[in-house]
């Protein structure tokens, strides 16, 4: 039972990283110029770079391979874009603070999980946690 709630977890988890990983490629000229409009250097790198990391680890979590690195890669992705590309504390219109605010929250979040998986993939007995 455990380890197909486990698989499960890793699936809904990853999906999202995926999904937003080939969205960095698919729809690179959109992002850069989000990317852009945050004052981000070298906007377009950033997008296709940031892309190859979520993809990388999205997949790495999902085929449960080199987890330490990708749920790292994840890890530090989330928060340089928590706190780079959702600075609601910058933006005067509610309704956009309110929707950067929820997406800040969600990247930290995201990243919480992430450590915890980047904890588990290392540790031999995750009961030893406790």
């Amino acid at each position: 039972m455990w380890n197909g709630l486990f698989w499960t977890g890793r699936i809904l988890f990853a999906a999202i990283f995926i999904m937003s990983g080939l969205n960095h490629f698919t729809q690179a000229g959109a992002m850069t110029q989000y990317a852009e409009s945050k004052g981000l250097p070298a906007p377009r790198f950033m997008v296709l770079f940031s892309g190859a990391m979520i993809l990388a680890g999205g997949l790495s979590v999902l085929l449960w391979q080199y987890v330490v690195y990708g749920a790292g890669l994840l890890f530090v992705f989330l928060l340089v874009a928590a706190f780079t590309m959702h600075d609601f504390w910058a933006i005067e219109d509610e309704q956009q603070k309110q929707n950067e605010m929820t997406q800040f929250m969600k990247n930290l979040s995201l990243s919480g999980a992430a450590l915890i998986l980047y904890v588990l993939a290392q540790v031999p007995d995750p009961n030893a946690l406790f």
